[in-house]
């Protein structure tokens, strides 16, 4: 796929390993960092009361990290027949993350509305990061045989998804001087993943003085799936249909 010249720089392949792999490092801190410290709390003050599809999801989750980072370090190591082969692993472990996120959504949001009442309207944002994974990932995966394309779409599917990760730590520090309401929330449940796909698009404009047209649609797709979320998140509609979906 051809990309929006401004100038127009040739690729940096040694420059490309080693950006990507520094913006999957920083999804790690994202992510240990987030859950980290909320796992942490949970523990202390509730101990091992996960529901076991919770385990499950978590482990699937970290899998894919561990995955998704040996696939850029093997390119980093010009292993790209390694990189191929551990493909077929990937397409099965994103399956099975689409199963189990918005199935670990209801049983965790029942149980939460059980013991504390609390509305599951946040299956907005649960299901709709599940959609953005596999709608990115997919198209990622099925456009492997163009690299520029693949990596950018595997990244923003990635990006989207730590931002659960971001959202229990690093984004409420940005998010709470913005208060309650629309600038909160999208500051509160998207800053970090955001910030890296812009960080991605900054890296494209320095080294190529150009942006990728998978890269802008991916960005936008992203975009509009986040104000979705948000506009369903403050839907009486939405809040009628999660609560009928738990059964209650």
């Amino acid at each position: 796929m051809t990309a929006i010249a401004m100038g127009g720089l040739g690729p940096k392949p040694e420059a490309d390993r080693n950006a990507f792999l520094l913006l999957v490092a920083l999804v790690w801190v994202g992510v240990l960092t987030g859950f980290g410290t909320d796992s942490f709390d949970h523990v202390s003050k509730h101990g091992l009361d996960y529901p076991l599809i919770v385990h499950f999801h978590a482990l699937a989750f970290v899998s894919w990290l561990v995955l998704f980072t040996t696939q850029v370090a093997l390119i980093r190591v010009g292993r790209p027949d390694l990189h191929r082969r551990l493909g077929l692993a990937a397409i099965a472990l994103a399956a099975v993350m689409v199963v189990l996120g918005p199935a670990t959504a209801v049983i965790v949001d029942t149980a939460r509305y059980v013991a504390t009442g609390h509305t599951p309207e946040f299956m907005a944002v649960q299901f709709i990061d599940i959609i953005a994974f596999t709608t990115l990932t997919g198209a990622g995966l099925l456009l492997r045989g163009k690299p520029e394309t693949h990596k950018r779409l595997m990244l923003l599917g990635l990006f989207y998804i730590s931002n659960a990760g971001f959202a229990r730590f690093l984004n409420g520090f940005a998010a709470a001087p913005l208060g309650d309401g629309f600038g909160g929330d999208i500051v509160g449940i998207y800053l970090g993943g955001d910030m890296l796909a812009l960080g991605l698009g900054a890296y494209d404009l320095i080294t190529r003085r150009r942006l990728y047209p998978v890269y802008i649609a991916g960005v936008a797709w992203m975009l509009a799936l986040e104000l979705t979320a948000l506009q369903l998140l403050h839907s009486p509609a939405w809040k009628a249909f999660t609560l009928h979906l738990i059964g209650h």
